[in-house]
C-alpha cells in the first residue's frame, strides 16, 4: 500500500502511548501525514465495543466470546480507518493490533487455530510492516498503571489491567515468544530504560525499517529484531 503501518505492543503500563506520540512528532517533522489510533477502538463502531470489553461486561462471554468481539472491533477499525489511511499514503501508528489478541486471549486458553481464523477475517490482509514491542517486567508495568489511575480519574484498572501479576507476566513472555517467531517484523525495546533511551531505540527501529522514506539512519540502540 502507499502508506506505512506500524503497530506498538506490550503489556499494561509499557509506555506505548508516550512513544507513539514521540514517533508521530518525528514523522511529522519529516513531512509525513500521520494517523494515530488504538485497539480495541479507533473507529465509532469499534469504540462502542471497546467500552463493553474494558468495562468487563463481556467477561461472562468467556475468552472465545471476547476474542470474537475483539475481531469485530478490528474489522470495523480496518475498514473504516486503517485501510483508507494507508490508501491515502498516510503513516498509521496503532496502539495494539492482532498480536494483542493472540497474547491476551491465547493466554486465556483460546485455541490458536480459532484465533488465526478470526484474525484472517478481521484484518483483511492489512498487517503491520513493523511491530515495536516495548518490553517491561509486569511488576513495573502494573506500578505505572496504579500511578496513572491515581491522577487521571479513570476509576481504577480496567478489565485486563486488574488481573493477577502472574497473568501479566505470562502475557509478557508470550509477547517475547511471538517476537522471536516473527522476528522479521518485530523490534523489541527495553521499556525499563529512561524515556529518551526508549525513544532513540524506537526511532532507530523505524529508520532501519523504512530507510528510503526517512532522512538519515541511526544504528539500533536498545531495539533489535526479535530479541529483548
Amino acid at each position: 500500500m502507499p502508506g506505512h503501518f506500524i503497530t506498538f505492543e506490550g503489556g499494561e503500563g509499557a509506555g506505548k502511548s508516550t512513544q507513539i506520540e514521540r514517533l508521530k512528532s518525528f514523522l511529522e517533522s519529516q513531512g509525513k501525514t500521520v494517523v494515530v489510533t488504538r485497539e480495541p477502538g479507533g473507529s465509532p463502531g469499534a469504540e462502542k465495543i471497546r467500552s463493553i470489553l474494558l468495562s468487563g461486561e463481556a467477561k461472562e462471554l468467556g475468552p472465545r466470546g471476547e476474542a470474537m468481539l475483539f475481531a469485530a472491533a478490528r474489522a470495523d477499525h480496518v475498514d473504516s480507518l486503517i485501510k483508507p489511511a494507508l490508501d491515502r499514503g498516510d503513516w498509521v501508528l496503532c496502539d495494539r493490533y492482532a498480536d494483542s489478541t493472540r497474547v491476551y486471549q491465547g493466554e486465556a486458553g483460546v485455541d490458536t487455530a480459532y484465533l488465526d481464523l478470526l484474525e484472517t477475517a478481521a484484518v483483511a490482509g492489512i498487517r503491520p510492516e513493523l511491530t515495536i514491542l516495548i518490553d517491561v517486567p509486569a511488576k513495573i508495568g502494573l506500578s505505572r498503571v496504579a500511578e496513572r489511575s491515581k491522577s487521571d480519574d479513570s476509576g481504577g484498572p480496567d478489565r485486563f489491567e486488574g488481573e493477577a501479576l502472574a497473568v501479566h507476566e505470562r502475557r509478557r513472555q508470550l509477547f517475547l515468544s511471538l517476537a522471536k517467531e516473527e522476528a522479521y517484523r518485530f523490534a523489541v525495546v527495553n521499556g525499563s530504560m529512561p524515556l529518551k533511551v526508549v525513544e532513540d531505540a524506537v526511532m532507530s527501529a523505524v529508520k532501519n525499517t523504512f530507510p528510503d522514506d526517512l532522512k538519515g539512519q541511526d544504528k539500533p540502540l536498545m531495539a533489535s529484531k526479535g530479541t529483548s
